[in-house]
């Protein structure tokens, strides 16, 4: 009687070395793990690294990151590779040198950004943002475009459920930047709301 042997657990070069750095995964437990993505997430990630983007070249020079960014960065597991919608390390942490660097970045982010999209699982959401705090990072936003909502949880504990009518902030990672969480949902086409 033969048996099969369990398959070898993926390693982060493994996803190196995939087509596109495998850039639709994950790893988690030497396990490819899929990102789910819609027009709509992605949309909406694309205008907060643009609002960081346009906001950290204008006032405050820091290193923001789109989505399909890894980060190999999980003090509790070594093997872990995530990729955040948007994340932004401050000019202070993260040198040119590193940079340059092949391979996924192994600092964590100041911020992070997390995107949910439909086919979303609310616990592996969950496990996500605990990651993310427990490897150092001192914000992280989950956005909601369903209902057009953003859940700010903060390093030192802090929590904040802010919707359409709030402006967003991101002090302590970009002092000064405000966002009004309604422009990150409006439509091409659609008016501001008069004031």
């Amino acid at each position: 009687m033969s048996t099969t042997a369990p398959p070898r657990p993926i390693t982060p070069d493994d996803l190196l070395h995939m087509p596109d750095e495998g850039s639709g995964f994950e790893l988690v437990d030497g396990e490819l793990k899929e990102l789910n993505a819609s027009m709509q997430s992605s949309r909406i990630a694309g205008m907060i690294f643009s609002e960081f983007q346009t906001y950290s070249v204008a006032h405050h020079p820091a290193w923001v990151f789109p989505e399909r960014t890894s980060y190999q960065c999980f003090p509790d597991d070594p093997n872990r590779v995530r990729r955040p919608d948007v994340s932004i390390i401050p000019l202070t942490r993260m040198t040119r040198e590193q940079y340059y660097e092949d391979g996924h970045c192994r600092i964590a982010p100041d911020l992070v950004v997390e995107v949910v999209s439909p086919n979303d699982n609310a616990e592996d959401l969950e496990e996500k943002i605990g990651e993310w705090l427990a490897a150092g990072t001192r914000i992280v936003w989950v956005v909601y475009p369903s209902i057009q909502s953003i859940r700010i949880h903060r390093g030192d504990g802090g929590y904040a459920f802010l919707r359409s009518a709030d402006t967003l902030t991101a002090e302590g990672v970009l002092p000064g930047f405000s966002c009004p969480v309604a422009d990150l949902f409006r439509l091409p086409g659609e008016p501001a709301p008069s004031v």
